[in-house]
């Protein structure tokens, strides 16, 4: 029974964060709030501030918002608050556009966790000049910080495509963590920087930190994306022999991807077989993404027939059997395969880029026509196109996996996401300014091709960080020497 009597209000804090979003107890909290109208204290600032926090957490962000849309008054708790309940979400755009609001509306002192939130949302949209005012505000707000934001920082910095800059925070860090090492040899790793990440992990060693299991994620996958075979199984043999790491799935899928851009295909199958454990998804996708990238047909079934088999039904598996069957011709097996996908409900997901631009993101999507500013971007296309045909290129339009002609081929070429990011770019940035772009998907052959060529042609330093690694591209280019 409820009685008619005050709460006070730090209490009703205290209850709602512990035993409603700790626990995610969306009803229970639900009761509560309503308790809190009943009693007359659904206009409190603390109150209003922990219904915020207790409706992001329980994974209810449309209560969170129009909670703080209702606030007469907002604190900087309160866009704390907010700024996390999309962060629990996965809403990254809208992170920052929170924290805009928030500094715009005069909350110049934001707490350490929001600046450390609003980072990770710089991370993810790959947005460099914002995450830079978000260590300028760090800056001037927190007098010493510690090793987890120092650690962040490090994080976006070499996420966002700017390795230097995270590489010389790294330098300057006076006490190094286990995380922090694992941030550089992972980002290193992107990068494809396998020597210098192979060299970190020794300093890590003199520095007498044992490496763990997801310290050795980070070594094996270095040595994969920098094509170091041998030394990528000298490190799998140290992990088990000289510091008693037991390899899990992600340690084999890990071989298996190092095997799989090698070109190692049938090694690589054979080495899934030997597994002491059970293969996830995970290492059948390495396997089938290595049969796409060598047109091995063959295993590539192979690898996707166990994918269907399994409980996690992702699409992005059909779609690249599909463009492998595309690639060899083989119309009525695609046409088969889009039957099934069409059976069980899966839909590809369309590929976008990222690209920042006056502290702005820009988003493009495949053929995109509903940018604001499409048509000085399609112009602008074809104004590369032009300058592309000096320099010898040639649309690859076995990229386009749709049984058309070759001139729908080439049109369809046009509008691939990274084009449009990149033409925006060079419209609205200055002469010889970096580009850097962030997108969903891997990156094609032909985007590959023709952004080397753009480099050179308008000399610009353009990078990409895709699903897979990161692309720095100066001068006809690739850092990834086309070892993708």
């Amino acid at each position: 029974m409820v009685v008619a009597w005050t709460m006070p209000v730090q209490f009703f804090n205290k209850l709602m964060n512990r035993a409603c979003a700790c626990l995610q107890a969306q009803e229970e909290g639900k009761q509560i709030h309503g308790h809190a109208f009943k009693l007359g204290l659904e206009s409190d600032l603390y109150v209003q501030n922990s219904l915020i926090n207790m409706y992001g957490k329980c994974g209810e962000i449309e209560h969170s918002c129009a909670i703080f849309e209702q606030m007469d008054q907002k604190s900087v708790a309160s866009w704390s608050a907010i700024i996390a309940a999309h962060a629990s979400f996965g809403k990254w755009y809208e992170c920052l556009m929170m924290f805009g609001n928030m500094s715009s509306e005069g909350c110049w002192r934001p707490e350490e966790s929001t600046l450390v939130t609003v980072l990770s949302a710089c991370t993810h949209l790959g947005a460099l000049d914002l995450g830079k005012c978000t260590h300028g505000s760090l800056l001037r707000n927190i007098s010493e910080l510690n090793v987890i934001v120092q650690t962040s920082l490090m994080d976006m910095y070499v996420k966002c495509g700017c390795l230097e800059k995270g590489l010389s925070l790294f330098r300057k860090m006076g006490n190094r963590s286990q995380m922090s090492y694992t941030v550089m040899i992972s980002g290193l790793a992107m990068h494809g920087h396998g020597a210098e990440a192979l060299r970190i992990y020794s300093e890590m060693l003199k520095d007498g930190l044992d490496p763990d299991d997801v310290v050795y994620v980070g070594v094996l996958s270095a040595c994969s994306h920098a094509g170091l075979v041998d030394e990528g199984f000298r490190c799998f043999d140290r992990m088990k022999s000289e510091h008693g790491i037991t390899p899990t799935v992600q340690h084999y899928g890990c071989m298996v991807d190092l095997m799989g851009k090698a070109g190692m295909i049938n090694e690589a199958l054979e080495f899934i077989k030997s597994m002491p454990i059970k293969p996830n998804d995970v290492v059948w996708r390495s396997l089938l993404s290595a049969c796409r990238v060598h047109c091995n047909l063959e295993i590539g079934e192979i690898a996707a027939k166990h994918l269907f088999q399994s409980k996690s039904q992702n699409p992005g598996d059909y779609v690249i059997l599909s463009n492998m069957y595309a690639r060899a011709q083989r119309w009525q097996e695609v046409a088969k395969i889009r039957v099934e996908m069409a059976r069980k409900g899966l839909h590809q997901v369309p590929g976008f880029s990222l690209v920042e631009v006056g502290r702005r993101i820009h988003k493009f999507v495949s053929q995109d026509t509903s940018h604001p500013q499409c048509v000085s971007v399609y112009e602008m296309i074809h104004q590369m196109e032009w300058q592309l045909k000096f320099e010898g290129y040639s649309p690859d339009t076995s990229q386009v996996l749709l049984d058309v002609d070759e001139e729908e081929k080439r049109q369809r070429l046009k509008g691939h996401s990274q084009k449009l990011a990149i033409a925006f770019a060079l419209i609205h940035t200055s002469q010889g300014s970096p580009i850097r772009i962030a997108r969903n998907l891997r990156m094609c052959n032909d985007c590959h091709t023709y952004t080397k060529l753009i480099s050179l042609i308008y000399e610009r330093e353009i990078t990409v960080r895709d699903r897979n690694r990161f692309h720095h591209f100066k001068d006809g280019t690739c850092s990834c020497r086309d070892y993708r």
